[in-house]
Formats: C-alpha cells, sequence, structure tokens
C-alpha cells in the first residue's frame, strides 16, 4: 500500500519539526511545501493548511476532515529525543507520533484517495494548529473561510472506535471575600472556611441529567490560594474549578446554576468549548458499527467543541499514549487507519 509508506515518510518529518501550540509555523511549512510538491492547492490561514477536493460542487454538502499539527511539550522522562523519529519493531517513537501525526498523516493520505473517486460531497481536509490549547488562531479561525459543512470527522487517537459524545470544559475562577483581622483575637471573617463551604458544594453536588455515554457533569477544585501570613486573617480566598459538562447542559447555563447555589464570585474563563454529541443513527456512525467498531463517549476535549455541526472523533492510536514520555504509534495502526478511513467515507451519504 504505497499510501502508508508515504504516509509514515510524511509522519517522520512531522516528528522532526518542534510543532508547540502557537508555534507551529515550521511545521506548517513542511507540510505546505509537501502537499504543493503532490500537486495540491494549499490554503492557509496562520498555521492552518486545507486542500479541496476537485473540482468543487456548491451544489453538494461539504464533508470536514480535521486534525492537529500542534504537540504539547515534551515532558520529563524521555529516555529517546522526541525529535528524532525511531521505528523499532512495530512501534515509530517521537512526540506528535500518536497525538496527533498519526491522524494528520492518515487522513492526508485517506483525502488524497476519496478526492480520486466520485463522491456525493465535496471533501476538505484540515490541518490545524493551537489544538492542544483550544485557541482562537486554530480551528475556529478557519470554519468561516470554509463553505458550509455537513459532517466533519475530527482525527484524534481512539484505536479507531468512534467517539460520538464528547464532554466540554469550563474553567471558573472563584473568589470568596471576607474580612481581615488579627489571628489573636476573635474578629474578621475568614474567606479560607467561606470558600470551604462552597468548595464542598463543588465536591459533593450531582447534577441531575446524566448521560449515557459521558455520565455526570463533573466538577473539580484544582487550585486554591488565600493568605497573606501567618497571623492575618484571610480576606481572599481564590480557587479554580475545573467543570466538564455532558451534552445535556450548555456553559453558560451551568454557569448560571453554580451561580444560585454558591456565595463566591464565579468568572468563566471561557463559554465557547461545550459538550458534543451526534444521533447514532447517523450514517457514518452507522458504518462505523457495521465495521466492528463501538461508539462511546470521551471525557478528553477536542476541536470537536468548536464545530457547529455534527462530528464524530476517530482516529489511529491510544489516548493513554498522548502526553507521555516515549510517545508512540503503532505502525500498523496507520495503515488501518487509512483504510478504515476510506471505507466509512466512500460514497457516504450527508445532507445539510
Amino acid at each position: 500500500m504505497e499510501q502508508f509508506y508515504d504516509a509514515t515518510d510524511l509522519l517522520k518529518g512531522l516528528i522532526s519539526i518542534p510543532s508547540f501550540s502557537r508555534a507551529e509555523t515550521e511545521a506548517a511549512d513542511y507540510l505546505q511545501l509537501q502537499w504543493r510538491k503532490a500537486g495540491h492547492e494549499v490554503h492557509r490561514k496562520g498555521n492552518n493548511l486545507w486542500l479541496a477536493s476537485q473540482p468543487f460542487d456548491a451544489a453538494k454538502p461539504s464533508v470536514l476532515l480535521n486534525s492537529h499539527i500542534d504537540t504539547v511539550k515534551p515532558v520529563d522522562g524521555w529516555t529517546k529525543d522526541p525529535f528524532a523519529p525511531v521505528e523499532d519493531g512495530e512501534r515509530l517513537y517521537g512526540l506528535g507520533s500518536n497525538d496527533a501525526g498519526g491522524c494528520v498523516v492518515a487522513l492526508y493520505e485517506a483525502f488524497t484517495i476519496l478526492s480520486a473517486r466520485p463522491q456525493p460531497y465535496n471533501l476538505i481536509f484540515l490541518a490545524s494548529a493551537e489544538e492542544e490549547v483550544s485557541g482562537k488562531n486554530g480551528v475556529e479561525s478557519v470554519l468561516p473561510e470554509l463553505p458550509p459543512v455537513a459532517f466533519g470527522v475530527v482525527g484524534e487517537p481512539t484505536a479507531m472506535h468512534p467517539a460520538v459524545a464528547e464532554k466540554g470544559l469550563m474553567v471558573l475562577d472563584c473568589v470568596s471575600r471576607g474580612k481581615s483581622g488579627h489571628a489573636a483575637r476573635h474578629e474578621g471573617v475568614n474567606a479560607i472556611q467561606l470558600a470551604m463551604k462552597d468548595i464542598e458544594w463543588f465536591h459533593s453536588c450531582v447534577f441531575p441529567q446524566q448521560s449515557n455515554l459521558l455520565g455526570t457533569v463533573k466538577m473539580t477544585v484544582t487550585m486554591i490560594e488565600a493568605g497573606t501570613q501567618h497571623n492575618v486573617i484571610p480576606d481572599t480566598c481564590r480557587f479554580t474549578v475545573d467543570v466538564r459538562p455532558n451534552e445535556f447542559y450548555a456553559n453558560r447555563t451551568l454557569c448560571d446554576i453554580i451561580r444560585q447555589h454558591v456565595a463566591c464570585e464565579v468568572v468563566p474563563r471561557s463559554l465557547r468549548l461545550n459538550s458534543s454529541r451526534i444521533d447514532a443513527q447517523h450514517p457514518f456512525v452507522r458504518r462505523t458499527v457495521m465495521l466492528g467498531k463501538t461508539p462511546f463517549g470521551s471525557p478528553t476535549l477536542s476541536d470537536q467543541a468548536l464545530m457547529p455541526f455534527p462530528t464524530v472523533k476517530i482516529g489511529p492510536g491510544d489516548s493513554a499514549r498522548s502526553h507521555t514520555a516515549d510517545e508512540y504509534i503503532l505502525l500498523p495502526e496507520i495503515r488501518e487507519a487509512i483504510d478504515v478511513y476510506v471505507r466509512l467515507l466512500d460514497g457516504l451519504t450527508v445532507v445539510m
């Protein structure tokens, strides 16, 4: 399978180039050059690149294939050079090999195969930036440049099982305010004690709407800061809450509910990363089941959260390898992904 070897070579080149979030220029330059050499018209905005099948027919719906070229920074514990792609048996080691370089190259090869065949849809392939930080100069900046999209495939390491639902994310900065005083006397209002009451609510609250795929809304206090010295009653206590909504609660709705139950000030950093879910009867989902794949709900965030159209997250690799030392992808996973993407998408019927 010639496409498999092309994909592997492309991935090795991508691994060799540091591509941290918001610093993907060199990696984008590399892919743009390779795809132009292959004869594609490459569109670019910032460090986002996209290709469109030709001829483009405005009367047809459009399908988007997307994955990201940025990576996190290497964690401590690497025993190999993160930027030196190394094959060891069936493993290809390197930063971003699993998350999500394997998805990028497999989707690109699937795009080239599918674009060479008549399809009932237009096909767009987008290699995007800033996914790891949910940056505004990533997918979100490109979607207005594209024709209306009827359906999207988001490449993330899922072992080629379809994530048909995904939890959202809302980070809350909370402040409890008391009154300062001397710790030796019975005076002041301790902001830490006020915060503890609200923190206990965040810990114990169970929202009534629970999902069969995503479970309940999860709220976790992850950071806390208070006090100036040991003998001063703290008048301010700041804490951060990581909130992971299921598909039954929009972030704005959740924020309003939370404010009704706590005494602290609550300020969301963003309301844009909502949960998502696709109908189990969508023709793409039904095809995955016919191929023996198991739909599931994903607790981790991706660019799905920024796409206002039906999407499925599916790709080669294993999420457990992401953001770890000595990250790798199995070469047979890339081969399988190209084949499965083509089988799932070839002739697929989608509607706006």
